[in-house]
């Protein structure tokens, strides 16, 4: 991780007024700070507007990174992207791996002061697994092999249809109180902080949980997440002074900002840019084809441009940082190689190209930008492409969703498990809206939650990763380092290898 540091100065004149300040002040600083570093307002800046507050409903990345905050479940990820007890102690599994059994933490209490309950618990999973109300679906996918959720000997148990080693990542599915009927309008549950109003277009606000079960946390007030229109607006914004924490920034911009006023932190992350090609639009449903968009591409130069460099070239689905259920042996597989590319475009039977339709959320200038560059390069082999620009609630409803597009480029999150990032690919898998389909991928994709051990299921992904890039599933292009300015008037502040914004130990750093 780098970091620039502030380079420190004191004035006598400026120390002593600070100190008048603090006095006069009930014992805070300028920024309502006391002298052990709670208090204060922080605001973040976004580039999304939030699509939904229902955490078992929700499916943007960018909501989730807010909700993190709000909302927890039994386990919850940390900077390294391990997974923690959170509201559950500790868990057992049996030797079939299709029962688990969680002792539940007590004294902890929701937003609306109610103590959480074990009728709380057994609710939120109920809901989430469809198994609530008779004919329910799952609104979490994953847990849809979930056939039971109950009390006994006062603990939590689930059971589940078939053994399923990979599911403990969806035990952070959060816990809400049984007595909200509508979480979307009212998101109540036991995080650091409390939602306390959200301004369409404006910003979304949250307030210090006075009652969080971590005593020592959060240390801020207030915490306010100012959607702004993209990443210009959110660059203008920081050097103003207006945001205090910028995530998912460029690092030719962020090398920009005064080396005295901000930190520049930085992460590998476990996103994936793709070039995703919608496999029913006739050209794409080629494998030839997708092969030859694989070689005319320069994802060098898509980095450059787009990140200034500060991203891995990827050839397949997954991110080097997922660890050993990534396979290195795949790295480099597509060099550019325009003349092969136009050969397999010839031997296709699109010897004089064709046109196709980019649509892409106008939010995210390092998409834009990199499809700005891929029209370039795509022409190269009789590729005519035009960039359709759309807000973000409209390409999760039409592109993600309603899978009613001819291409896109976007950045997949997933969560920090590697059957998170690969069951994407399944062909009935809600997230496949590439329309992949591959029944030796299905195959081997259904095996893996039934796989006890580890290696088994690394060299399981291994093989799933060898398939994608024999089928050229689609054009994986970066993994993206994860940038972000912090004021350097803060500290604690946490570069999570996902997508998440956790602001509690974010704190100003007191006066003394």
């Amino acid at each position: 991780m780098r970091k620039f540091f502030k380079r420190f100065t004191s004035v006598l004149l400026i120390a002593s007024l600070g100190l008048s300040l603090v006095a006069c002040n009930g014992g805070k600083d300028k920024n309502g700070v006391d002298k052990n570093g709670y208090g204060g307002s922080v605001t973040v800046g976004i580039t999304q507007e939030p699509k939904s507050f229902d955490p078992h409903m929700v499916v943007a990345a960018g909501d989730e990174e807010i909700l993190f905050n709000i909302f927890e479940g039994l386990f919850k990820y940390d900077s390294t992207g391990t997974l923690q007890p959170c509201l559950a102690t500790d868990y057992t599994v049996n030797e079939e791996v299709t029962e688990y059994v969680f002792t539940i933490r007590d004294n902890v209490k929701f937003h609306n002061d109610q103590e959480m309950t074990m009728a709380d618990v057994i609710y939120s999973y109920k809901r989430a697994t469809g198994l609530l109300n008779e004919g329910d679906t799952a609104l979490v996918a994953e847990l849809d092999c979930v056939t039971d959720v109950f009390e006994r000997d006062g603990k939590l148990v689930i059971t589940l249809d078939q053994s399923n080693s990979e599911i403990l990542t969806y035990f952070t599915t959060a816990i809400i109180p049984a007595s909200v009927e509508d979480i979307a309008s009212t998101p109540i549950g036991t995080g650091p902080f409390v939602f306390d109003n959200y301004t369409v277009g404006v910003s979304v606000t949250l307030k210090r949980n006075d009652n969080y079960w971590q005593e020592s946390l959060p240390y801020l007030d207030s915490v306010v997440f100012k959607i702004l229109a993209d990443m210009n607006s959110g660059d203008t914004e920081i050097r103003n002074g207006y945001i205090d924490i910028f995530p998912h920034y460029t690092m030719d911009k962020a090398e920009l900002l005064p080396t005295e006023s901000f930190n520049i932190l930085t992460c590998p992350s476990n996103m994936v840019q793709i070039f995703a090609l919608n496999s029913t639009f006739e050209p794409f449903s080629n494998p030839l084809v997708r092969e030859a968009i694989n070689y005319a591409i320069d994802r060098d130069a898509l980095i450059q441009l787009s990140v200034d460099g500060a991203g891995v070239p990827l050839t397949t689905a997954m991110s080097p940082a997922m660890g050993d259920a990534y396979d290195t042996s795949i790295d480099g597989t597509y060099s550019q190689d325009i003349d092969y590319a136009n050969e397999l475009m010839e031997e296709a039977g699109y010897g004089d190209g064709f046109d196709v339709t980019i649509t892409i959320p106008s939010e995210y200038l390092v998409s834009v930008d990199t499809t700005v560059a891929l029209v370039d390069q795509l022409s190269s082999i009789g590729i005519n492409a035009t960039i359709e620009q759309t807000d973000w609630s409209t390409w999760l409803s039409d592109v993600y969703a309603g899978r009613n597009y001819e291409a896109t480029v976007i950045f997949l999150t997933s969560n920090y498990s590697a059957y998170d990032v690969m069951s994407r690919y399944e062909t009935s898998n809600s997230g496949n809206f590439i329309n992949y389909s591959n029944p030796e991928y299905d195959e081997i994709i259904a095996q893996i939650p039934l796989t006890t051990d580890i290696n088994e299921r690394n060299e399981m992904y291994h093989e799933l990763l060898a398939i994608l890039v024999a089928d050229n599933a689609s054009c994986y292009i970066q993994d993206p380092l994860e940038v972000v300015a912090v004021s350097s008037e803060l500290e604690g502040y946490q570069v999570y290898p996902m997508y998440v914004q956790d602001m509690s130990t974010v704190r100003y750093i007191a006066s003394n």
